[in-house]
């Protein structure tokens, strides 16, 4: 944000006319004296106080700016709904229409803004925040849809005692893979080759 120019008699009333403009608390606020003022001598030569403020770019900010800066590129007008999961966690939600378009196909477009979003976000950032971005539900649809296909797969494992391997995923949704089967009896899961062509394999468990 940019820093704006504020005045009053004294530097306080300045700060006061900068909080109220924003709309926010002296935490949320930096500034510069430019000019402290002064009262002059018998009512002459009186100088406002004057100040140049800004309101605090916080990391929420930074992640809204981002994206609608990448979504407009886009041609889509998106909404953000930002919220803390901890310090140094952020899930983000996008609202808007054409949803479809930013989730992209297996939600490749989706994954690639998310991971943008965190490069760009931690570019300047002290510590390492995460940020995770998801619209319409889609990352808990996905993980139904994966976890009923690993219980399919698994079934099949069974049957014909052979092994299967997947399509490639992402690290995601090879995880979600991992733990839907996780505590199977008969089946063990591993993942093979390099990104991005990286894929989970279903196999039976020897001593089963």
């Amino acid at each position: 944000m940019e820093y704006k120019e504020f005045s009053g008699k004294t530097v306080e009333d300045a700060v006061t006319e900068a909080l109220v403009a924003f709309g926010t608390t002296s935490d949320q606020i930096e500034y510069d004296v430019v000019e402290k003022g002064s009262n002059g001598f018998l009512g002459f030569g009186n100088k406002e106080a004057v100040i140049l403020a800004r309101k605090k770019f916080s990391s929420e900010d930074a992640i809204n700016e981002f994206i609608v800066n990448v979504t407009s590129a886009m041609g889509l007008n998106v909404r953000t709904e930002i919220k803390k999961e901890d310090d140094a966690t952020f899930n983000v939600e996008l609202f808007g229409d054409d949803m479809g378009i930013l989730i992209g196909k297996r939600g490749q477009t989706l994954d690639s803004l998310q991971y943008l979003t965190n490069l760009a976000i931690n570019k300047n950032s002290e510590e390492y925040l995460k940020v995770k971005i998801d619209t319409e539900d889609y990352r808990k649809r996905r993980k139904d849809t994966l976890e009923n296909l690993a219980k399919n797969i698994a079934f099949k494992v069974k049957r014909t005692k052979r092994a299967v391997s997947l399509e490639p995923m992402n690290p995601f949704e090879r995880r979600v893979i991992h733990s839907a089967l996780q505590q199977d009896r008969y089946v063990t899961t591993h993942s093979e080759g390099e990104e991005p062509y990286r894929h989970v394999v279903v196999t039976l468990k020897r001593d089963k």
